[in-house]
């Protein structure tokens, strides 16, 4: 697919990036820096497909598990107004759930080392994806607008064998995060989106920001997302612009746009959202992900001028993908909002290399 890149500067490097994507076989992207130089943003690809119009720089999307370091920061915020104990287990706040293992502390959900299975699915001892509530092909799409209750996330979840034992190992798991936003709700007696709300998004004026819970709809304005899959002999692409997130409730459920993601990272990792020792904490990798209290940390290597990045990418289950990457500090920020179309390019080949020149354009 050819495409053209619409900027506020001249940044031919940020230009070539964003085409990348589209060369990749995304149906668009849009993408805002900020660093020394300025204030860039820009977009390449199609509002929708069979259009010509290229997605604007300040639309929605899903942002998917970009997600987890918004509740991370809303938890952390919690133990800073010494409200709730990092090491404290959660079983003792929810005590609903008999299966949950006493043993699990906050800290062990925001850096997936609770060993609770993952309600959307396991890779087993041989590496192939074990599927668990709808969240992949053909069962997702029928099943995307499909309302989901917390409790049934988490209870799915522990009907499951844990992974391992409580901090003995690290496993990526969304069904941490759902535990940790009813635990926020337990601890403070409101519901997850107006702790959201109140702790994060209002101080920071983030008002394109949102907790959808049941809502299918994007509210403002947004590119479209597509969705290929297979169904039977049959490949098949459909619009999932509309979907119901609750399956990923405080994983990946939230909605944003470039601009509110970069507020939110500069001013956490500024330091204006937490007390420096809990920032610290968060920002410290852990375990074989390189994870700290929902933030990977990743050091780029003599290749690239031993630069160290934080991150947390997403990809809600079809159709968009969400960017949010920057220096420690948060002097340098890159944010950007994906959407798949209709090509039958592999993303898992595609999508690697053009994250990493994106990232080599920005950082090195």
């Amino acid at each position: 697919m050819n495409a053209t890149t619409t900027t506020t500067q001249d940044r031919p490097e940020l230009h070539k990036a964003a085409q990348d994507f589209v060369d990749a076989g995304f149906a668009g992207v849009q993408l805002r820096v900020r660093d020394e130089r300025g204030a860039w943003t820009g977009s390449a690809g199609v509002h929708e497909l069979g259009g010509s119009a290229q997605p604007a720089t300040d639309g929605q999307f899903w942002i998917g598990s970009t997600t987890k370091t918004f509740v991370a920061a809303l938890v952390l915020r919690l133990v800073a107004d010494g409200l709730i104990d990092l090491d404290a287990p959660v079983a003792e706040h929810l005590p609903r759930f008999g299966g949950l293992d006493g043993r699990i502390t906050v800290r062990m959900l925001l850096r997936h080392t609770s060993g609770v299975h993952n309600c959307t699915g396991e890779l087993d001892e041989k590496g192939e994806f074990v599927p668990g509530l709808p969240s992949i092909g053909k069962a997702w799409v029928d099943n995307r607008l499909h309302d989901y209750r917390p409790d049934e996330l988490v209870e799915f979840a522990l009907t499951k064998p844990a992974r391992f034992e409580p901090g003995a190992d690290q496993g990526y798991s969304n069904t941490n995060y759902t535990l940790a936003v009813l635990l926020v709700e337990a601890v403070t007696g409101h519901t997850y989106a107006e702790e959201m709300q109140r702790r994060i998004l209002r101080p920071l004026g983030l008002t394109d920001t949102l907790v959808p819970g049941s809502l299918s709809e994007i509210p403002g304005p947004h590119a479209h997302g597509y969705y290929r899959y297979q169904d039977g002999e049959e490949w098949k692409v459909v619009d999932v612009s509309r979907q119901n997130l609750s399956l990923l409730c405080g994983s990946g459920d939230m909605i944003s746009t470039t601009r509110d993601l970069q507020v939110f990272f500069a001013a956490l990792l500024g330091g204006r959202l937490l007390p420096g020792e809990l920032l610290e904490q968060m920002r410290t990798p852990h375990g074989m992900l390189g994870y700290g209290l929902g933030l990977f940390v990743q050091e780029l290597g003599p290749d690239s001028g031993d630069v160290t990045i934080v991150h947390h990418n997403g990809g809600a289950p079809g159709g968009y993908g969400a960017l949010m990457i920057a220096t420690p500090d948060g002097a340098r920020v890159l944010t950007a909002g994906l959407t798949t179309g209709d090509s039958d390019q592999d993303p898992a080949q595609t999508f690697p290399p053009a994250l990493e020149r994106l990232i080599k354009a920005v950082f090195c």
